[in-house]
């Protein structure tokens, strides 16, 4: 058979984490280190890969441990807030290699090395058993879905995937200046970056995603650090009342 379509052979690698093409994830697994992913990323697989459910060391100590590690962060916890819902992942394990991928996202694979890192949980396809995360929030968060109620710092050593819908826009931050996104484009920022969240419109009503001339709620980020913005947003327009 002849086809262009099978040019695209399977690559091999040593890599732990390669990119099969820039919205597929290869993990190879030597059947010693284990690999978390979100559950159901799995599209194909080679040699003896096991796929079970994770439960978080300690019985959910990941799942449900606030964010404690500064004045800041406790300033931006809202009262009564609630947890973001712990990443849903499963692990794989054993010796082989696993195709990782969702909804055609594109992929971006992240060394951190004792860095902090707060992404919303919905861009986390797969990561490293050694990096350890907690819910962060935003003051006012509630009122927006995505990044203002499911923010997680991550931390730690090891890889980590973070998918976007199309090619990212990276905003770097400096100190005494400000940067402004979308709230519903922002896929995450440098966790030592202050953040706040506002209305882009002083009429008693915005409108998400461009349904009247205004964009409804933004996120303004000062400090040192940098912004991840995505080419799209979260949600169909909606009506959103001001308080």
């Amino acid at each position: 058979m002849h086809s262009s379509l099978l040019d695209h052979t399977a690559l091999t690698g040593d890599e732990r984490f390669a990119l099969q093409n820039p919205q597929l994830l290869r993990v190879a697994l030597d059947g010693r280190a284990e690999v978390l992913a979100r559950s159901g990323a799995m599209v194909a697989h080679t040699g003896r890969v096991q796929f079970t459910d994770w439960t978080p060391p300690g019985g959910g100590r990941r799942r449900n441990r606030q964010n404690q590690q500064s004045p800041q962060n406790q300033q931006q916890r809202p009262p009564g807030h609630q947890p973001a819902p712990a990443l849903d992942l499963m692990r794989c394990a054993g010796t082989g290699t696993v195709y990782l991928a969702n909804l055609a996202q594109h992929l971006h694979i992240l060394e951190l090395h004792r860095e902090r890192l707060t992404i919303t949980s919905s861009y986390v396809l797969a990561l490293d058993t050694g990096i350890d995360w907690q819910t962060v929030g935003i003051e006012g968060g509630e009122r927006i879905s995505g990044v203002g109620r499911h923010s997680l710092e991550l931390s730690g050593s090891g890889t980590l995937v973070v998918m976007t819908s199309g090619r990212p826009l990276v905003m770097p931050v400096r100190e005494g200046t400000y940067v402004y996104a979308d709230a519903d484009a922002v896929v995450g920022w440098s966790s030592a970056l202050e953040v706040q969240l506002q209305a882009q419109s002083s009429n008693t009503e915005a409108w998400r995603r461009r349904g009247t001339a205004t964009e409804g709620w933004e996120l303004s980020f000062t400090g040192d650090g940098f912004v991840i913005v995505q080419p799209s947003e979260l949600l169909a327009p909606q009506r959103v009342p001001l308080r």
